[in-house]
């Protein structure tokens, strides 16, 4: 299954302390590299002026990655993990949107595979009145500093053309580095439903169908090795759920 349906209503005790920024991150068996993304996010982090949280959405690890988030510590960003049951990049971004308060939320990959420092950009522009500013390594100023396989990089070119029946004017759907106002999201999510890897297209079309204007930032992108794709099947659900978000362009 690649839906989850309707979401639960979050009980007040479950959400987490407001904030100004709120980062997510998704996490799958991720010991072995979120030690070092936890490191970056937080220094950066601390180093900044707005306050802020870092929350690691467990998908249902049997590594040591819970472990290792509840051992990281920082005197001014919580550092927090959460369990989500539901397995997806999708289901557990959504978990964690309905659990936040912060005045702005969004995710970044486990991998850091776009630096954390790109907030330098992100944050401004949301503070400024942009709902919506999302990384993206198809727009003028992108740097892809290590390119994914042939293979790879070839399907991401299919599956772009897909997403782009659905989602005309945006680059990089799949870049994982998203943030937005976080009324916003919070109102859009309980109406989303997927929970592969096309999620980040079902967000930003239901942002899109709300009139919000979905800025773009060029981003140092990085591929890394370990991910949690699964070209196979992960790739085909991912087809299918595109699919079916397109019907209503051509019905």
């Amino acid at each position: 299954m690649t839906t989850s349906g309707s979401q639960p209503e979050i009980p007040e005790a479950l959400r987490r302390p407001s904030c100004h920024l709120e980062v997510l991150i998704p996490s799958l068996n991720e010991a072995g590299r979120l030690p070092q993304t936890l490191t970056r996010a937080i220094e950066y982090l601390e180093a900044q002026t707005y306050s802020s949280s870092l929350v690691v959405v467990d998908n249902g690890s049997i590594d040591q990655t819970v472990d290792l988030v509840s051992k990281a510590r920082s005197h001014h960003v919580p550092v927090s993990v959460i369990g989500c049951t539901q397995r997806g990049k999708g289901a557990a971004v959504r978990r964690g949107i309905h659990t936040s308060r912060a005045r702005f939320v969004g995710y970044m990959d486990a991998d850091l595979a776009t630096p954390i420092e790109t907030l330098d950009i992100v944050v401004p522009l949301l503070e400024t009145g942009s709902q919506a500013v999302v990384g993206s390594r198809r727009v003028d100023g992108a740097i892809l500093a290590e390119r994914q396989p042939f293979l790879r990089a070839a399907s991401g070119a299919a599956f772009r053309m897909l997403a782009n029946l659905i989602l005309r004017e945006i680059a990089d759907t799949q870049c994982g580095f998203k943030f937005f106002a976080g009324d916003l999201v919070r109102t859009v999510a309980p109406q989303l439903s997927i929970d592969g890897f096309a999620f980040d297209i079902e967000l930003l079309w239901a942002v899109a169908q709300r009139g919000v204007r979905i800025i773009e930032v060029p981003v140092k992108w990085s591929d890394r090795e370990g991910s949690t794709l699964r070209m196979r099947s992960d790739g085909w659900r991912a087809v299918v759920d595109l699919f079916r978000l397109a019907r209503p362009t051509f019905s």
